[in-house]
């Protein structure tokens, strides 16, 4: 009872508090204070302190109530007591992990006593939670890269296995040098190399610009101690479970800050198994781009370095989201013609040889006519395609034949427009045709060629600053000798090295009016403007009495298929230009044997494809053609080092151009004069009234409705 008084005494000791109690105290206590031995009490700060020590000390016991508390069931983040396996003593759940272990790290005495005991055993069980400690630092470092923007200039490579880090630093760091992108290394395995250690063994010194992560952007001293990375904690002691999980919170955090617009990573089987599969979670939300390395890629397609990010990344159409990289489809369209059996298999043959490891495999139509050879009916049936190192787990032939029915000969018409009919873009953006006489052969290297040009010329931030795509209507892969009248040697424009005016030009690519007809690649957007173009104008011809002098003039020489004829009008009403290779590229690209070169089918039996008229000169010109062919001798080279300039491509406003008679002319020029044959064109052919515009219609991509004004 005396105990319970002060305690209570001490919690009433608040002045408010303690009149309340003022009947509740002793009488013996009034009188004491009124004794002469009375004494003033302790005041109030002592009691505080007594008051916070209680508090305190029961706040400890419960504490230690808490955190020793028995256990009542089983709980997965409860950690019990790890021990190393003694000898005679059981191990248990031998190659099983246990629940705790999973959960925790082991203890690192006990780990370094059991790799005594055990040195070739390494314990990967642990399950728990991760962290990415040495991460943050490096993301918040790379603000001013414009990370958080969706579209930027940051491409990241990533790794988890050294052997693959290994292949991707030495492109990284070329990449890095062209100064086109923000260049990214992140990894993600579970070796315990530090970053340091990565370096000296890949040779990388100052002069790798790449941002690691995550390192600092002030990477002064570029051998620094601690070199961090994108591994998680416990990394080397980790299930392959919880690094698939880690991969792909990895890659959200760097997305987050980041935002690259292509992730590069090795495709090959050198990369740990867990790594893709984490990451291809993480591109399920965030519709990165992807681009998986086969092998020999560091020499194959070591042009992918020289590209900008705007080249790799997923692009936005009004339609559509797509990948260029592994979307973009080329078609591969070949027009035989009778007795040349034997030029049609080695051109099959060289496309088989080549890589195609940069892209889906291209489907392959050929147009055979009536009378077909016994040699190419034995070759055709057991020509495999794709080839037999492309992975085609579906065994499908991407192969098309189709053979003529009707053993009559085609006139110009019937023969272009069953050409044209071959082929129809599904996405026109993604979607090209490449065209190939015959009597072409291309080297291995071709196909790499084409698309490092197609993705620089058409889909590269500086190719859509000015809109090269709507003036360029194909890439040739042929270097052509004559004018298309075959009357003249044609003597391509020299280009002119921006940097050095004075000197004397090189023989480089360059930019031609005329398109090409042997080996050359259509965009799809112009494939369908083609097929409107010649459907027009054949109507335009049928409701005519009197064929417009434009649509009766013949200026393509015969020795060129008639479907020509149509392209180069087409390029001289819009403006067209197409990119022809330089000789001195095109000998490591594609060569056109001219030996044994016969005439189209719709010109087969014409006693001439020169004019009657034509001078001695001219006759000897193409004599010389001819001898010159066979001459020509394919090289192969990987891309860049056939390429000049080291292999980075000029922009098209810095290449020469000649008009369609083979001169060459400024670009003012150029559009003056394709202005003025379209208001020729439109005046003659299409009924328009050019002078006050009426009824004409306006301009659509992949049309030319806006060409005629006498047609729906």
């Amino acid at each position: 009872m005396r105990g319970w008084r002060k305690m209570r005494s001490f919690f009433m000791s608040d002045e408010e508090l303690g009149k309340k109690d003022d009947d509740h105290k002793l009488v013996s206590g009034a009188r004491q204070r009124h004794s002469p031995s009375w004494q003033p009490a302790r005041g109030p700060p002592r009691r505080s302190i007594k008051r916070i020590c209680l508090v305190f000390f029961l706040a400890v016991v419960v504490y230690l109530f808490v955190h020793n508390i028995p256990k009542l069931g089983p709980d997965n983040r409860m950690r019990r007591p790890e021990y190393a396996h003694f000898p005679g003593r059981p191990a248990s759940s031998l190659g099983h992990p246990s629940i705790d272990n999973a959960m925790h790290p082991p203890d690192p005495d006990a780990q370094a006593q059991t790799r005594m005991l055990a040195p070739d055993t390494t314990e990967r069980n642990f399950n728990g939670p991760f962290k990415f400690l040495n991460l943050a630092m490096s993301l918040q470092a790379i603000s001013n890269l414009r990370g958080s923007q969706p579209e930027n200039k940051n491409v990241l490579f990533a790794a988890a296995s050294l052997k693959s880090a290994a292949t991707l630093l030495p492109m990284a760091c070329q990449m890095a040098l062209g100064t086109k992108n923000y260049v990214h290394f992140a990894l993600l395995g579970r070796t315990s190399i530090n970053m340091k250690q990565l370096w000296d063994i890949n040779g990388i010194d100052k002069s790798c610009i790449i941002i690691f992560h995550g390192m600092t952007s002030q990477n002064t001293n570029y051998l620094a101690d601690y070199m961090k990375d994108a591994r998680p904690n416990y990394a080397e002691i980790s299930t392959d479970g919880r690094l698939e999980k880690s991969v792909f919170r990895g890659f959200h955090h760097i997305h987050n800050y980041m935002h690259p617009q292509v992730i590069i990573i090795d495709g090959t089987n050198n990369e740990e198994t867990f790594f893709p599969r984490g990451l291809k979670q993480h591109l399920k939300v965030s519709k990165t781009s992807l681009i998986e390395l086969p092998r020999f890629a560091p020499k194959s397609l070591d042009w992918i370095t020289r590209l900008d990010s705007a080249a790799l990344r997923t692009h936005r159409w009004p339609t559509n989201q797509v990948t260029v990289w592994n979307n973009i489809k080329v078609d591969i369209l070949i027009q035989a013609t009778p007795k040349s059996s034997g030029s049609l298999i080695r051109l099959l043959r060289s496309l088989s040889a080549a890589d195609y490891t940069s892209s889906a495999i291209p489907h392959i139509t050929i147009e055979l006519p009536y009378q077909i050879d016994a040699s190419i009916k034995g070759f055709l049936n057991s020509f495999a395609w794709p080839p037999s190192y492309v992975p085609n787990p579906t065994n499908e032939r991407h192969i098309s034949l189709r053979h003529r029915l009707s053993p009559r000969k085609s006139t110009e018409k019937e023969t272009s427009t069953r050409f044209l009919e071959s082929f129809w873009p599904a996405q026109p953006q993604l979607s090209h045709v490449l065209v190939l006489s015959p009597h072409t052969e291309v080297t291995p290297q071709y196909f790499n060629y084409l698309k490092y040009l197609l993705l620089e010329y058409r889909y590269s931030d500086m190719s859509r600053f000015h809109n090269w795509g709507q003036h360029l209507f194909g890439i040739s892969l042929e270097q052509p000798s004559t004018t298309l009248d075959d009357e003249n040697l044609f003597d391509p424009p020299l280009f002119q090295h921006p940097e050095e005016i004075s000197a004397e030009g090189t023989p480089n690519p360059f930019l031609w009016q005329t398109p090409a007809s042997s080996a050359v690649l259509i965009f799809g957007e112009k494939w369908m403007e083609l097929h409107d173009f010649v459907s027009r104008t054949a109507q335009v011809k049928e409701d005519s009495d009197v064929v417009p002098t434009l649509l009766s003039e013949k200026l393509v020489s015969k020795q060129h298929p008639s479907w020509l004829e149509y392209a180069l009008m087409l390029a001289r009403v819009r403006g067209y230009w197409s990119l022809y290779p330089g000789k001195e590229v095109a000998e490591h690209v594609a060569v056109v044997h001219g030996e044994l070169y016969d005439i189209p089918e719709e010109y087969a039996g014409s006693k001439s494809s020169i004019s009657d008229d034509a001078s001695n000169v001219a006759v000897g010109n193409i004599r010389q053609k001819v001898r010159w062919a066979p001459e020509l001798q394919l090289s192969s080279l990987s891309v860049l080092d056939a390429l000049p300039n080291d292999g980075n491509l000029w922009p098209l406003t810095a290449l020469p151009i000649a008009d369609w008679q083979g001169t060459e002319v400024s670009p003012q020029d150029f559009r003056t004069s394709a202005y003025e044959y379209e208001l020729l064109f439109k005046g003659s052919v299409g009924g328009c009234d050019v002078e006050t515009g009426k009824g004409q219609k306006g301009y659509e991509p992949a049309s030319t409705q806006d060409l005629f004004c006498n047609l729906p």
